[in-house]
């Protein structure tokens, strides 16, 4: 009697094991030659034994679908083609009458052949004995074989199928499913990982992006900045020298000189720069930077210095001090003249807007009930400026007309004193010199 059978219908190897008894023939008669067999089996005349019928090559098409035909003693089973078969040791088989020295029975099951007196596996894979489709791998088992699909396939009816990994959402940013395999691929200014499936920052700046000043690095990419004085040109990385004086005119009092990152200012010739844009004339009657003799006196002007005599006094005037000349009465010349004239000197900038008072004019003695009044004597012959009286003693010298330098004005103010009660009349002058400086500072 047959033990129960095994099945697995996964892919894990199954076995069957049947203990099939041989047929046994009955007794023959005295009279009778016994030749008959039980079902399954036939008679063997060269061994005089009754032998198993093999019903899965007698049989067309024994087993149907997917299923694969085992034989075994005196029948055959129809199990999936992952199974296999582990035949139980033949029983010892009843004599029959027959030759004194019959032949011994030696057959082993199908998957298996003979070797000496047991029965070894037959590794079909080994001789293309199987019926694995091309895309399956042939995996020998004891007494058969099975039809696997390699890794990154799956099984669908008789053929491997590719499995598409990507469906699965393996990777962290783009997947790439090739043939039982996939591969994980990242966006730009990432890398993979160690795993090879999650993507990690690549820090562009600590190798070596091309950023020409600084590199700031972001998630995912990185970012150029320029230096001061520099903006970021069109590729990005580039960085360009930004002209500050093309922006503006009044970035400096005078001149403007760009440099690589920055600009500076710079002034005039007798002048010197004032914290970092504005301009400021130079004292160099002061410093000392000046040429003057000891019979001059230094006067400081815009841009520059004048060298002007001590002894400022033309004839028929005589010095009475450093800077006030005196015509004696004593001379018939000084009749017709100014008594004192008084010299001042003084600088003015180049464009400044008019009207424009620049000196105030004071009488430093004033005859008891004397009517004074002011005027321009001499050296306004384009009627550049005008006297505006303010009373009886003073006067504003004022400038009419914006005047660009340099450019000197020499002007003789007159005030004239007249007492009619006393029927006196006598004037005295401020000989004034202009200097117009060069610049509007």
């Amino acid at each position: 009697m047959a033990s129960p059978a095994c099945v697995s219908l996964l892919c894990v190897c199954a076995c069957v094991s049947l203990l099939v008894p041989s047929a046994i023939s009955q007794p023959p008669s005295e009279s009778d030659t016994y030749t008959e067999c039980t079902d399954g089996y036939q008679w063997d005349p060269r061994t005089q034994h009754c032998k198993d019928i093999n019903e899965c090559e007698s049989i067309p098409d024994a087993c149907k679908g997917e299923m694969k035909c085992f034989n075994h003693y005196g029948g055959y089973l129809c199990l999936p083609r992952s199974a296999s078969v582990i035949p139980a040791p033949d029983p010892p088989a009843p004599s029959l009458p027959g030759p004194a020295n019959p032949e011994p029975f030696n057959q082993c099951p199908m998957g298996y052949e003979p070797q000496g007196d047991s029965c070894v596996d037959i590794d079909e894979c080994a001789r293309d004995e199987d019926d694995c489709q091309p895309s399956q791998e042939c995996i020998n088992t004891q007494g058969s074989f099975n039809c696997q699909c390699p890794d990154g396939y799956r099984k669908v009816g008789t053929e491997c199928i590719d499995i598409d990994e990507c469906r699965y959402r393996y990777c962290q940013h783009r997947c790439v499913n090739v043939p039982g395999s996939f591969s994980c691929q990242c966006e730009p200014g990432f890398q993979l990982a160690g795993n090879n499936r999650s993507c990690i920052d690549v820090d562009e700046c600590g190798m070596g992006a091309p950023c020409q000043h600084r590199c700031y690095n972001t998630y995912g990419t990185f970012l150029c900045r320029c230096d001061q004085g520099y903006e970021l040109a069109g590729d990005g990385y580039a960085c360009n020298d930004i002209d500050e004086c093309s922006y503006s005119s009044f970035l400096c009092q005078y001149q403007c000189v760009n440099e690589p990152g920055k600009f500076s200012c710079v002034c005039p010739e007798g002048y010197q720069l004032l914290g970092t844009r504005l301009c400021q004339d130079v004292n160099e009657c002061e410093t000392g930077a000046h040429q003057c003799t000891d019979g001059q006196n230094c006067i400081n002007i815009h841009g520059g210095y004048k060298c002007v005599e001590t002894n400022p006094c033309i004839e028929p005037y005589v010095q009475v001090s450093d800077n006030r000349c005196m015509c004696p009465v004593t001379k018939p010349a000084c009749r017709e003249l100014p008594y004192f004239i008084v010299h001042r000197y003084m600088s003015i900038t180049s464009e400044r807007s008019v009207p424009s008072d620049i000196f105030q004019i004071h009488a430093t003695s004033v005859y008891p009930g004397a009517n004074n009044s002011f005027r321009i004597r001499s050296g306004d012959e384009n009627g550049d400026f005008y006297i505006r009286q303010i009373n009886n003693i003073s006067a504003m010298l004022v400038l009419a007309r914006a005047v660009t330098g340099p450019k000197e004005y020499v002007l003789d103010l007159e005030m004239v004193s007249v007492n009619h009660v006393m029927s006196y009349q006598s004037s005295s002058a401020l000989r004034l010199s202009i200097y117009v400086g060069p610049h509007a500072f």
